[in-house]
């Protein structure tokens, strides 16, 4: 299958795919959450897969540009539609296959990014990468699991830091933290990664595959309804004042004026 936004390729029994909007910093369009899906779907016999970005960032967060609502009433109605019927079938679809999955993160993750990065059974950072839930500055709150994830990975005073005051972890913090397996050199991101990928392709697929489901509900809560209420309460969010303040800000790189309402 022919992508637009992203890369699939294959090496052995390692499949890896490569968010590639490198002019947007990767941000994730609908179109982009769609093939990231459908590539997922198309791992055929695949034993291992590995996930990075194209140029200097992972994944920037959802695409804004225009900021529009679009064919819906709301932004808030733009939003609820983008999670529920493009994001989180991607963020669940990442949690639920069958084979080990090593995030290599070559830049930012920011957003929805994040959420896609952590996603990984790895999670390996070059020195420069940060993490980022910036939300609270456009007057909305964070999705794609992350309130059901980061208070799991690294329990919720920080995962309250992180969300409510919505500042960079750098990618050595997030290792320090537990929030990702390793740190490492920018410049040796690529082959750590690939290596490990190729290790994990090589031990038992199935066994590993049963390790992923069970370690997801030894976490416990229920991962499809925090979905479901990050996407109500983004849209509830983004119908709010001061989220239209916010996206207004963040286009004209200004900062925002929040109101309160």
């Amino acid at each position: 299958m022919a992508y637009q936004t992203i890369i699939a390729t294959r090496e052995g029994d390692v499949a890896t795919i490569t968010l590639n909007r490198p002019d947007r910093l990767n941000a994730c369009s609908l179109a982009m959450a769609d093939e990231l899906l459908a590539a997922t779907d198309d791992l055929g016999d695949a034993r291992a897969l590995l996930v990075t970005g194209t140029g200097r960032a992972f994944c920037s967060g959802a695409d804004l540009q225009g900021g529009g609502a679009g064919e819906h009433a709301t932004m808030g109605d733009a939003s609820h539609a983008a999670l529920t019927q493009h994001y989180n079938p991607l963020i669940t679809r990442l949690a639920e296959l069958p084979v080990p999955v090593v995030c290599a993160i070559n830049g930012p993750a920011a957003g929805i990014g994040s959420s896609i990065a952590l996603a990984g059974d790895f999670v390996i950072a070059g020195e420069t990468a940060y993490f980022l839930q910036a939300f609270v500055n456009i007057g909305l709150i964070p999705d794609g699991g992350a309130s059901w994830l980061l208070p799991r990975l690294i329990g919720k005073a920080r995962a309250t830091e992180l969300m409510m005051l919505g500042e960079k972890l750098s990618a050595e913090k997030a290792a320090e933290w537990g929030l990702i397996y390793r740190c490492v050199a920018d410049a040796a991101l690529v082959d750590e990664a690939r290596a490990l990928a190729a290790r994990l392709a090589a031990l038992p697929t199935v066994a590993l595959g049963v390790m992923r489901a069970n370690l997801r509900r030894a976490m416990g809560g229920d991962l499809a309804a925090t979905l479901a209420d990050e996407a109500n309460g983004q849209q509830r969010a983004a119908n709010s004042a001061d989220a239209m303040i916010g996206a207004s800000a963040f286009l004209s790189k200004q900062k925002p004026d929040f109101t309160g309402r």
